[in-house]
């Protein structure tokens, strides 16, 4: 029996991966009495929870960002905190600070390391591109690493660790933009638009009305991770790594499979963590889909959150109004799936 057709039937087997994909669509439910709409952005939250990356959130004030996050946390028994993204924060408000204390006993004076905001296995970065880039800067080893280096020593985060953060448009006053290696430590980058009418209406019914009953939490630590190694045992065949690999590789302006519209809008493509993002998000979507094995479709699902916050428009995209989703659906046009692969 080969390593992938082993990996199958232990999934097809585990009467327990079943109630913890049950748990995790429960937990989907859930969150969606409080938050009307915004359905694929829900989702993609979701995901990126089961792949266990974080996710950034971009929209406009006032499309519920914040209480999506809140809502996610509400339904699930995990650590939360909140960090408000000012433009006077600095990295000791996130990571933590050291405090002196003198011993009324025997006057003795030492220095104790208080943990920021950031030791919580979810934290919500509110408005994270409204504090400064040196700021920020202090996600980068706890997003990529799950730890933290402050007063001199390394600690470790508890585990599940994830930033859901929300970011307002770069064009809204009062923003800086992301650096390039923050942004590439996001899994997703979900888009949040303006409801549809009907969704609208519904927000306006269950907002001003009575106030709605707590969310009931359906999924705690343990679960979570048992969620994630589940994921990371969904096997992926070779076709469609490469199929993942070639898109990726698309994205850069040298590589010969780029097309024109990237080789003349864009200014640096994507890493090889978006290929890595594009894998784990393509199995997390098989498994909370109930298949067993990960499809070029859901590859095809993960690749505009993962995508497009990796590929950089150059001046002349940003002069004709090129954007990065442009180039991505360009980019999924061109590159064809590859057939026959694995779609049950």
């Amino acid at each position: 029996m080969t390593r992938d057709s082993a990996a199958v039937a232990d999934l097809e087997q585990d009467v327990d991966a079943q109630s913890l994909i049950a748990a995790a669509q429960a937990m989907r439910a859930e969150v969606a009495r409080r938050i009307v709409g915004q359905t694929e952005a829900l989702d993609e939250i979701l995901l990126a929870i089961v792949a266990g990356g974080h996710a950034l959130l971009v929209g406009v004030p006032g499309l519920a960002k914040t209480m999506m996050v809140r809502a996610v946390s509400e339904a699930m028994q995990l650590d939360f905190r909140r960090i408000q993204f000012t433009p006077d924060l600095v990295p000791s408000d996130i990571t933590g600070t050291e405090l002196l204390e003198e011993d009324s006993a025997t006057g003795h004076r030492a220095f104790r390391f208080v943990r920021g905001p950031i030791f919580a296995n979810i934290v919500l970065a509110d408005e994270i591109n409204r504090a400064p880039p040196r700021t920020q800067a202090a996600l980068l080893e706890a997003m990529q690493e799950h730890r933290v280096t402050a007063a001199g020593q390394t600690m470790s985060l508890p585990a599940p660790f994830f930033v859901l953060a929300t970011q307002n448009p770069i064009e809204q006053e009062g923003t800086y933009p992301l650096p390039e290696a923050q942004l590439d430590r996001f899994l997703f980058d979900i888009r949040v638009d303006y409801p549809g009418e009907d969704d609208e209406v519904g927000i306006l019914r269950s907002t001003t009305g009575a106030t709605p009953a707590p969310l009931v939490p359906v999924l705690d630590a343990l679960q979570v991770r048992a969620l994630q190694k589940l994921a990371r045992d969904v096997p992926a065949s070779d076709t469609v790594l490469r199929y993942a690999a070639q898109l990726v590789r698309a994205t850069r302006p040298g590589d010969p499979r780029a097309p024109e519209l990237v080789t003349k809008y864009v200014r640096w493509g994507a890493g090889p963590r978006a290929g890595q993002a594009l894998i784990l998000g393509a199995k997390a979507h098989a498994l909370l889909a109930g298949r067993v094995a990960v499809s070029p479709a859901d590859v095809e699902r993960d690749a505009f959150p993962v995508l497009r916050h990796r590929v950089l428009p150059n001046y002349a995209a940003e002069a004709d109004g090129i954007a990065s989703d442009v180039i991505v659906k360009e980019l999924m046009a061109r590159i064809e799936p590859p057939r026959g692969a694995v779609t049950r």
